[in-house]
């Protein structure tokens, strides 16, 4: 697993945070699976290009959600996942639009400070990594292919740029419900290009108001995207 982690002057918190959630977010997806072992401190050290304090409480972070146990001398292994009645956004019915819709009003609620923090607090390489993200999302629709993990990069990449880890926290608890694509698809399964170009359009304007470093215009811009995702799944739940 390649290094996802940018250190510019970021404290261990928000370091943590990071590596924890590039963890987490590998254990969910089945890139370790139950019963096996995580690397080595000293490999996870290395991949990511933090002190081994970030890693050991980082994993601490994933013990304390019961995904991974250290056992002494062997390592820290992977959990059986374990169902936890009322976790927080793993109810979320994309079969259901008013779900949809209950997630997107709260995405704006946290969201669109969120891009107002990012515009005044983030650092060069976070600005940067935005840039790339947002490029990233484009380079999926010249391509034609799915878009829902590059858009939450970019969202992640904002929360991060507000250097205020409960942010990162919040987007990752979400995990990738937060951007769901399935509703707006046609009968084939895909979304259209019109749609797509719509919200890239959107998302350059949070990115440029945020790089620009105007905090209103980037929140508007975010207030703009979220709410404008809410009519479009309103107007769905009419039209049946």
């Amino acid at each position: 697993m390649a290094s996802q982690i940018e250190d510019a002057g970021q404290g261990n918190g928000t370091l943590v945070v990071q590596v924890a959630s590039i963890l987490r977010r590998a254990i969910q997806s089945g890139q370790y699976k139950p019963g096996e072992k995580l690397p080595s401190e000293a490999r996870l050290t290395e991949e990511h290009g933090v002190s081994r304090t970030v890693v050991r409480e980082a994993i601490a972070a994933l013990r304390s959600d019961g995904l991974v146990e250290p056992r002494r001398g062997a390592g820290v292994f992977i959990l059986e996942p374990v169902a936890t009645p009322g976790l927080p956004f793993q109810n979320v019915d994309h079969a259901r639009i008013s779900s949809i819709i209950e997630l997107l009003e709260l995405r704006a609620a946290v969201e669109v400070e969120a891009a107002g923090l990012a515009a005044v607090r983030r650092s060069p390489i976070q600005e940067e990594i935005i840039l790339e993200r947002h490029r990233a999302v484009g380079a999926c629709i010249e391509n034609g292919e799915p878009t829902s993990v590059a858009d939450f990069a970019l969202h992640e990449a904002i929360a991060q740029a507000t250097n205020n880890p409960r942010f990162v926290e919040f987007v990752a608890l979400m995990g990738q419900n937060a951007i769901p694509r399935a509703a707006l698809s046609d009968t084939t399964g895909e979304v259209s290009q019109s749609y797509l170009g719509q919200i890239h359009d959107e998302h350059a304007r949070i990115v440029g108001a945020i790089s620009n470093g105007d905090a209103e215009e980037a929140r508007q811009a975010m207030r703009t995207h979220l709410l404008g995702s809410q009519r479009r799944y309103r107007a769905l739940l009419q039209s049946r």
